[in-house]
């Protein structure tokens, strides 16, 4: 009873009007289908969250761009608080032929968030400006991928953690991090120790290193969403899980994502958190993208 309770208040509150003026825009960049029917879910799992903060009446407005990639018309960025990244990663990234045009805008203030393989980063110039963007990235023959179920139970005093309750869920959870020195400008958000079978795979690009055994080795706890506040000025947040649509089913695991993007935009984070409405097995299904007639494709990526 007490739970129907609060949710009555949070929505009646979510009606409330908000001068269009003053709503803070967020832009949601959507990767090309990668990997086979509810994995890597770009413009779903955009559209879950942007339907969150639509309906959140906390002064923002989230728009999903309609097209796969970066922006043609690049002046939808222009005036956006934050931006989300959800895509292939690496040499497929979307940000690769753009690093100096988003460099001027990271360094304007605006925000960034990057989900899950939009975390990985080809070293070089797009590694450089990725610890720049978001104070760390994935990182071939460093950073690994395995799936694996971290429990999540402990969480620092950050806006981002308002309203998270302890969860876990099983998803291809990235760690061992590349992160600026001393983790400068750093809060660790999801932190758990990953169990040694994380990494029975042989050494890899994405499998392995000397490194990361040592680490886990030496049961060192790894950081696997992280907020970053630039030294010049701006925000910005990575999130290595959602490989699986379904993980946006679990309330905390949406919960963090949407907060992050808030902060990100400067937008106060409500105590209880950003507010959003469960999300069903059928609503799962809205909006995935079409991927039957790239079999062969999906399972070279899969093979990555």
């Amino acid at each position: 009873m007490k739970t129907m309770f609060v949710c009555a208040i949070v929505f009646a509150f979510v009606a409330t009007p908000v001068d269009a003026a003053d709503m803070s825009k967020i832009v949601f960049i959507s990767g090309k289908p990668s990997h086979g029917p509810m994995k890597h879910e770009h413009r779903a799992g955009n559209m879950i969250l942007a339907d969150a903060l639509n309906a959140s009446g906390l002064g923002v407005e989230a728009v999903v761009l309609p097209d796969y990639g970066y922006p043609k018309d690049k002046s939808v960025l222009q005036d956006a608080a934050t931006i989300v990244i959800f895509s292939t990663g690496h040499r497929g990234h979307v940000l690769n032929a753009h690093l100096d045009e988003f460099d001027k805008l990271m360094k304007s203030g605006t925000g960034v968030v990057m989900i899950h393989w939009a975390t990985e980063a080809e070293k070089g110039k797009a590694g450089g400006r990725f610890l720049q963007w978001m104070g760390g990235f994935c990182d071939l023959d460093w950073s690994v991928n395995p799936h694996w179920k971290p429990n999540f139970d402990d969480f620092p005093d950050h806006p981002i953690t308002n309203g998270v309750k302890a969860f876990s869920v099983d998803d291809e959870w990235y760690y061992h991090m590349r992160f600026v020195p001393d983790m400068k400008g750093v809060t660790p958000i999801l932190t758990d120790l990953p169990p040694a079978e994380t990494l029975r795979r042989p050494d890899g690009e994405r499998s392995g290193n000397p490194a990361v055994r040592k680490a886990i080795a030496n049961a060192e706890k790894q950081h696997v969403a992280w907020a970053y506040e630039r030294p010049t000025g701006g925000r910005g947040f990575g999130f290595t899980g959602a490989h699986n649509h379904s993980s946006w089913q679990n309330e905390s695991f949406r919960k963090v994502v949407l907060n992050a993007i808030l902060w990100t935009a400067n937008v106060d984070v409500p105590t209880d958190g950003c507010p959003s409405r469960a999300v069903s097995a059928s609503q799962l299904k809205e909006n995935v993208d079409d991927k039957k007639p790239r079999k062969k494709k999906i399972a070279a990526e899969a093979a990555k």
